[in-house]
């Protein structure tokens, strides 16, 4: 086992739930962030009924993530948490709203349109605390060892509010091309509408974001503009698939959107893994700094690796189930 280097497979894992997550309770979030522009009600019933039967099996892939980030890597939570506890929460709150409009939104009649408005809340709360996280990271914390000496509030810079709504607002683009996949008529028509309008604001927060962080991160600066190499090809690409879905948006394409708007995601993760790495304590703890122990981390990858074809089953049978479009009125046919 000398020759394996399980501190590698573990961050293999531990990046494809994360965007395992990003990518499958993103459309769902987004859904949320987009319900009160939605036209009428009968809409929002349809964007509702869409994800209602995969968004809770869409958080699996963030405890595992999760999970998976405490076993393998236990010193990161010695500074991260004590950094983020705020932006936890708000997450966590928001997820908890989120889940519970859900609920309780299917049953209300008078109270209805508070549902409606838990669901949006907790559905943008929890979108901008992932994006204040991700922009927290980039640019570092204040740390002595592995401990973490800054304040409650370092992570809410103005750095980190871009990063949050630029996160909301690439939710809610994930949202309204499942929308479009997934219904049909003045709720479709309505996404088609609002989807270029959400790619521009995507794409103007993906070229500042981009342009600011080298000045937060100087070991960012230098990889990516220290020498000419084919980093470069992840932004191309981003751009590439931001053409591809307003292409398609233009010819009423159903499936297309949506994929292209996947592929700008993963751009723009691959970017950031590579932009950091091998640092997972920005700005100077490696994830070799920050690994457990490999009889710990063998332990564990034993049971990841026998859970994670099983979660990958039943999440392709929920969606094969419930493939197919939603109607305003009723549910898939």
């Amino acid at each position: 086992m000398e020759l394996i280097d399980l501190t590698l497979i573990w961050v293999v894992i531990i990046g494809f739930g994360v965007i395992m997550y990003i990518l499958m309770d993103g459309f769902d979030l987004g859904v949320g962030i987009l319900f009160p522009l939605a036209p009428t009600e009968s809409c929002r019933n349809a964007m509702m009924n869409s994800v209602a039967p995969v968004w809770d099996g869409n958080e699996t892939w963030l405890i595992l993530g999760g999970a998976g980030l405490l076993a393998a890597f236990p010193l990161v939570y010695s500074v991260f948490l004590p950094a983020l506890y705020i932006g936890v929460f708000l997450m966590l709150a928001g997820l908890i709203f989120r889940g519970i409009a859900f609920e309780f939104r299917f049953k209300a009649n008078r109270s209805r349109y508070l549902w409606n408005w838990a669901f949006f809340g907790g559905s943008t709360v929890a979108s901008f605390a992932q994006g204040a996280v991700v922009g927290t990271y980039i640019q570092g914390f204040e740390t002595e060892g592995f401990v973490y000496v800054g304040g409650p509030l370092d992570w809410l810079t103005p750095f980190t509010v871009l990063t949050g709504v630029g996160l909301v607002a690439g939710y809610a683009l994930l949202g309204s091309t499942w929308t479009i996949m997934k219904t049909e008529g003045k709720t479709q028509e309505w996404a088609y509408g609002i989807t270029p309008k959400l790619l521009a604001v995507v794409m103007a927060v993906f070229v500042i974001i981009s342009l600011w962080t080298p000045l937060v991160d100087e070991f960012v600066a230098e990889r990516w503009f220290g020498q000419f190499h084919l980093l470069w090809i992840l932004p191309a690409l981003a751009v590439f698939f931001a053409w591809i879905l307003y292409r398609s948006v233009r010819k009423r394409e159903e499936i297309l959107p949506f994929v292209a708007t996947m592929g700008i995601f993963v751009c723009a993760y691959l970017g950031l893994l590579v932009s950091k790495w091998p640092y997972i304590v920005p700005p100077n703890h490696t994830i070799w700094d920050a690994a457990s122990d490999p009889g710990s981390q063998l332990f564990l990858l034993i049971g990841v690796l026998f859970i994670t074809p099983i979660v990958l089953a039943y999440t392709a049978w929920t969606y094969w189930v419930f493939r197919g479009k939603v109607r305003e009125d009723a549910g898939y046919h």
